[in-house]
């Protein structure tokens, strides 16, 4: 690796339904599998902790607030050492709930992004307002979760903060018919953003069935003029570990 580059990793899971433990010890086989291979920033998928609930009971149950002690039991059960995580969950914070990116260190809580443009679907949560930035290894990076990246404004906003990645947790299992249909648009969609602003993409998201639904990813890095610099094969688990121009704009 470069002094002149920072080496970045995306997982691209399966899907852990309610299943926090399971999520946990996945998670842990992939940051060490990151961490080996030199990455600064590790991203996982849209709501990889409980699952991508919407249904607004099942998503109270298993939403989490982040100054609680369950939580810090969360937090707790990820290793101490490793690259920095985004990783997402369902938040909860005075009565509302949030879609979730979390940004961890060594256990720690840095800071959290919070899905601002909401699918239809999605009227369990509320929306997010703010947009902070991050650094890993000295690259400056800010988050926009999926259908955010359908939004110049969401990646803008990480732009004009100086930033050289949008990280982007997705969670594309959808309806057989319209994951064919999604199939091959969404890293165009995404490249538009990385043509207008100069970002570079680095996505996660799930693969694999559930039911009627089928997710096929993409976990992608993609450069910034919107062309794809690396990419898992679609149908199974994996990693992808790139190395990133450390002043990519």
């Amino acid at each position: 690796m470069s002094p002149d580059t920072v080496r970045v990793a995306a997982a691209q899971t399966p899907v852990f339904w309610e299943d926090v433990a399971g999520a946990l010890a996945y998670a842990r086989g992939v940051i060490a599998e990151a961490q080996a291979a030199g990455a600064a920033l590790l991203c996982f998928p849209e709501g990889f902790l409980q699952g991508y609930l919407v249904e607004p009971e099942a998503a109270r149950r298993a939403a989490l607030d982040l100054g609680s002690s369950a939580f810090a039991d969360v937090a707790g059960q990820l290793p101490e050492a490793g690259p920095l995580l985004v990783l997402g969950l369902i938040e909860a914070e005075g009565g509302r709930l949030y879609n979730t990116a979390v940004v961890i260190e060594g256990r720690r809580l840095i800071g959290r992004y919070r899905k601002t443009h909401l699918l239809k679907s999605e009227t369990v949560f509320s929306p997010g307002e703010d947009c902070p930035v991050f650094e890993a290894g000295g690259l400056r990076f800010g988050i926009n979760i999926c259908f955010d990246t359908n939004f110049p404004e969401a990646a803008r906003n990480v732009a004009d903060q100086g930033a050289s990645l949008l990280v982007c947790p997705a969670n594309n299992m959808l309806p057989r018919a319209i994951a064919l249909d999604w199939k091959d648009r969404h890293n165009p969609v995404r490249g538009e953003r990385c043509c207008e602003t100069g970002l570079w993409c680095l996505s996660a998201d799930v693969t694999g069935e559930r039911g009627d639904r089928v997710a096929w990813g993409p976990t992608a890095l993609l450069d910034d003029q919107g062309a794809v610099a690396a990419q898992l094969p679609l149908d199974a688990p994996g990693l992808l570990v790139c190395d990133l121009p450390l002043f990519a704009r």
